[in-house]
């Protein structure tokens, strides 16, 4: 199962947001991660949808988002050809000073940067491509983990 970006370009309308999850829901298809952000125009809000599924999947989500009647149109984005960033946290435990060490030495390889760093604890933040969030997960995945938030993916079309 691939994960894929939709860009959905909807009129800001009360409940939107509830119709547009509800329609997932409705169908049984799954939510990765939502962000809605306004544009420069307020009558109109940008939707950031990841979603997981096969091509007919993604035809049939695409379908079923364009006949709502606030939606103005739905892009499917690929990571390569558009602007797309997600922003994680990441708080580890540093119970000695080696882990603590590679922990830096992963977030330096990365890009990440360690916002907060106490007596057994450090903070981890990235901002990046989902698919170079999920690589850093994988490798920090190593350490213990002790919280991790995700903010979802902003993305619009190069």
């Amino acid at each position: 199962m691939m994960k894929h970006i939709l860009s959905v370009l909807v009129q800001n309308n009360s409940g939107v947001l509830a119709r547009v999850s509800s329609l997932f829901g409705r169908r049984g298809f799954n939510i990765e991660s939502l962000t809605v952000s306004a544009t420069t125009n307020p009558a109109i809000s940008r939707m950031s949808i990841i979603v997981t599924g096969d091509e007919p999947t993604l035809e049939q989500i695409i379908k079923q988002v364009s006949k709502l009647e606030e939606t103005i149109w739905v892009r499917h984005l690929q990571e390569d050809d558009s602007y797309c960033r997600e922003l994680v946290f990441v708080k580890l435990l540093t119970d000695s000073s080696d882990v603590r060490e590679a922990i830096r030495q992963i977030a330096d390889l990365y890009g990440a940067r360690i916002v907060e760093s106490t007596g057994n604890t450090i903070i981890v933040e990235l901002t990046e491509v989902p698919s170079r969030i999920d690589a850093f997960l994988d490798v920090i995945s190593n350490f213990e983990v002790l919280e991790m938030c995700r903010s979802g993916v902003t993305a619009i079309q190069k």
